[in-house]
């Protein structure tokens, strides 16, 4: 069978349509590729137009749902393990630029700018970030071992164990280090010196508070200043000047990310009812009790629904979620307009079936048709 060839972006270029939006075409398959190509052919005057998104090959109609996808499985693949760029920590749950990364300038750029972009869009990312990014982006901030215990606990609470150490053994025999750090390059070990000659430089009592905030820096800081600059550049190309710093970074953390708290009821509260449907029929009482009471996948829940599995700023209740009959009781799968926070659900004949539909509509949610 011949297989069928995907034009690139470049070549889908329709100059003059749709000149008070910025349109972004790629191909799901070349996503980061594509996504670089075409954002970085954007003046800045473009890139602070409302954004349009188009997967060449598929007829989504961007009113929303698409653009939410796009970044959701664009910053899936920036933050992918195999790809290098962020690590991540299992206990804090967080990423942190990878010091080891052989990612050019132009990668974390185009981290920074999504993030920009989404923010300028009011889209809601799944970046889970120590609180540092977020101060670091408004301004110049010395980190320090409470910035490194958000990233790596189990890191800084060895390094504490060093200050605290008070027993008869000298520090350098107990511990054992020097003012340098092993860095793992893809299988190949280098000591890096936090100081000049550190790696014959003993820590003792005497230098160890040095040594524990020289590594501090040098984790958060130094050893990832290049990944930074580019990323905090691409951010400020979109979200920049005073309006920025207006925010403290738990507020710029929050129109980034959203809440991690999920008040389903203040959801249910804010509901609206179409098609046929309203707030005391049995479909939609089954469908609530199913969400708060059964359903484990509340967040993938949410997002199926409404694009992001986080909360914005105002709460679910914000959302003003539709809920919408689409037929008699059926087979067919509930869907979602998750632009207009809509879910179609037909009037099904039981809880159960609801619940199994439900929840295989959930699990195969990838991608667009007319949504």
């Amino acid at each position: 069978m011949e297989q069928v060839r995907l034009p690139r972006p470049s070549e889908c270029a329709m100059p003059g349509v749709h000149s008070d939006m910025c349109i972004v075409r790629v191909r799901r398959t070349h996503l980061v590729e594509d996504a670089l190509e075409e954002l970085g052919r954007q003046v800045k005057s473009d890139l602070l137009k409302p954004l349009r998104v188009h997967f060449i090959g598929e007829e989504g109609i961007d009113a929303g749902g698409v653009k939410k996808e796009f970044f959701a499985l664009l910053m899936e693949r920036l933050l992918r393990p195999d790809y290098g760029m962020m690590l991540y920590d299992e206990t804090s749950r967080t990423y942190w630029f990878n010091p080891a990364s052989l990612e050019p300038p132009d990668s974390y750029f185009l981290l920074g700018l999504v993030l920009g972009l989404a923010v300028y869009n009011r889209v809601l990312l799944a970046f889970p970030a120590p609180l540092l990014l977020y101060q670091k982006l408004r301004g110049a901030r010395e980190p320090g071992l409470r910035d490194l215990e958000t990233w790596q606990p189990e890191l800084a609470r060895g390094l504490k164990q060093l200050l605290e150490y008070n027993g008869p053994e000298p520090v350098s025999e107990v511990f054992g280090l020097t003012f340098s750090v092993d860095v793992d390059r893809f299988g190949h070990k280098e000591t890096v010196p936090l100081k000049p000659g550190g790696e014959v430089i003993a820590v003792t009592e005497t230098n160890r508070a040095e040594y524990v905030a020289l590594l501090a820096s040098w984790y958060l800081g130094g050893a990832v200043a290049s990944q930074f600059e580019a990323f905090a550049a691409g951010f400020r190309t979109v979200c920049a000047g005073p309006t920025l710093v207006l925010f403290n970074a738990q507020e710029l953390e929050r129109l980034v990310c959203g809440s991690p708290r999920l008040d389903f009821a203040a959801l249910r509260d804010s509901a609206r009812y179409e098609g046929g449907y309203g707030r005391d029929s049995r479909v939609v009482g089954w469908l609530w009790e199913v969400v708060l009471q059964e359903l484990s996948e509340e967040r993938a829940f949410l997002k199926f629904f409404t694009g992001s599995d986080r909360s914005p700023q105002g709460g679910l209740g914000s959302l003003r979620p539709v809920i919408q009959r689409d037929g008699p009781d059926s087979h067919k799968l509930p869907t979602a307009h998750t632009c207009f926070n809509t879910l179609l659900l037909p009037e099904y004949g039981s809880p159960t079936k609801l619940a199994a539909l439900l929840r295989l509509a959930i699990n195969n949610s990838e991608g667009f048709g007319l949504q």
